[in-house]
């Protein structure tokens, strides 16, 4: 049997287009797809957090700009004493009892450097990262599985246009018949029963070719909404049955993306159960600063300070709870990366066994469509003859019929699984890298 070849059914605006290759479609769907879009913003997202854990290692400045009038007689002595224009009245009973108004202006500039905090801020940092790289690999994965759904819906695409070509096929045949069958049956040598059975069969592939009109027609809307466009309109240039494709997944070494995903969310876990920890240890910081109050832009006081401080909270029901929670997620993302392991192993086997399962199923197809177009053509040959009846030569066709849908099918099957299994072992699917 000749290598079954796939032609696209469509007006001659489309045949105009460039021809849309699986690779091409995987590409365009990685670049343009909404969903796609939305993942690598989830990784900036990330990113930008990895960023902030890591600047809590950074000092702190603040700056601080305030004016103030008041009579409260403890602020009023004190914005004096900070302005630099205490005089001995100021001490007068009167004065410090009930104050005339003050007014004045200032702002301060303090510096907050962390020097030990329990390892709260390295933790942090590390959790921040490893969180940012495995969103970067859940990506990774989410790409594949839309490269997985891209091959299905492009194949999908093409065996329902060469269904359409066969169903066409069928058609012509049907009217040859009918126009054979006519003939006779005006020449007394066939019943009129004969031709209104062709008929019925008629109505029915006419039928059955709306249906895959339909089936075409959705396919090539999913492959645009796969793509981020609108119904893909151009060629299907990627054959459906590929040659020279090596079926054995044993020498693949690539690692999955997922996996990678799961390992470095159980280190971003790790790390965040140290941070919570480290919420109950000591912390010390290092603060300086420096101030200024002024009654005018030429006369006030300024002041400086430094200090190293110590906090400790010795016992916090909450941090303590939430210590326990960490911890408690940590081990849970440890399991399921335990799990995702042992889930890809079962899913590299099933894929391989599909594969398998694929080639024999095709094997089987080509023998029995080469079978069916034999016996389709022996039936017709007596019954032009006149010694075979109709019937056996319309189960004839519906076998046949039945034949190349198996073929179709098996078609399809072989070329996904596959895909499925590039997909279990990480490979790249269709050979198709970013």
């Amino acid at each position: 049997m000749q290598c079954l070849t796939l032609c696209l059914v469509a007006g001659t605006a489309a045949l105009a287009q460039e021809p849309f290759t699986v690779a091409t479609a995987i590409r365009t769907a990685w670049r343009d797809q909404s969903g796609l879009r939305a993942g690598r913003a989830l990784v900036e997202v990330k990113r930008d957090e990895a960023e902030g854990f890591a600047a809590l290692k950074l000092p702190t400045l603040t700056l601080n700009a305030q004016g103030v009038r008041t009579d409260e007689p403890m602020m009023a002595f004190g914005m004096r004493l900070n302005q630099s224009r205490i005089t001995a009245m100021d001490f007068n009973p009167a004065s410090l009892n009930k104050p005339d108004a003050i007014m004045g202006f200032g702002g301060s500039a303090v510096v907050q450097q962390p020097l030990y905090a329990g390892g709260r801020i390295s933790a942090a940092k590390w959790a921040g990262e490893y969180a940012a790289q495995a969103e970067s690999a859940s990506q990774a994965r989410r790409e594949q599985e839309t490269a997985m759904a891209i091959v299905e819906a492009y194949f999908g695409a093409q065996v329902a246009e060469q269904a359409l070509l066969w169903v066409e096929d069928t058609r012509t045949w049907i009217l040859g018949l009918e126009a054979f069958v006519g003939a006779r049956v005006q020449q007394g040598l066939m019943l009129e029963s004969e031709l209104q059975r062709l008929k019925a069969v008629h109505a029915q592939v006419d039928a059955q070719k709306a249906e895959v009109v339909r089936q075409v027609r959705s396919a090539r809307s999913g492959l645009g909404l796969l793509t981020g466009s609108a119904p893909v309109e151009a060629p299907l240039a990627t054959p459906l049955q590929a040659e020279g494709i090596v079926l054995d997944g044993t020498a693949r070494t690539a690692v999955r993306a997922d996996l990678q995903a799961a390992e470095l969310q159980a280190k971003a876990a790790g790390q965040a159960a140290k941070a919570a920890s480290g919420s109950l240890k000591p912390e010390v910081g290092l603060e300086l600063g420096a101030g200024t109050l002024r009654q005018s832009w030429h006369q006030g006081g300024t002041w400086t300070w430094a200090a190293v401080g110590l906090k400790w909270k010795v016992f916090s029901g909450p941090d303590r709870a939430k210590s326990n929670a960490a911890h408690a997620q940590a081990r849970a993302a440890e399991d399921m990366r335990t799990f995702k392991q042992q889930q890809a192993e079962h899913e590299v086997r099933v894929a391989r066994e599909a594969v398998r399962a694929a080639e024999a199923k095709h094997a089987a197809a080509k023998e029995a469509l080469v079978a069916s177009e034999e016996s389709k053509r022996l039936r017709e040959a007596r019954h032009r003859e006149g010694l075979t009846p109709l019937t056996d030569v319309l189960d004839a066709e519906a076998a046949r019929q039945g034949a190349r849908t198996l073929l179709l099918q098996s078609l399809y099957d072989l070329r996904t699984s596959r895909a499925a299994l590039d997909l279990a072992t990480g490979a790249p699917i269709e050979g198709v890298t970013p």
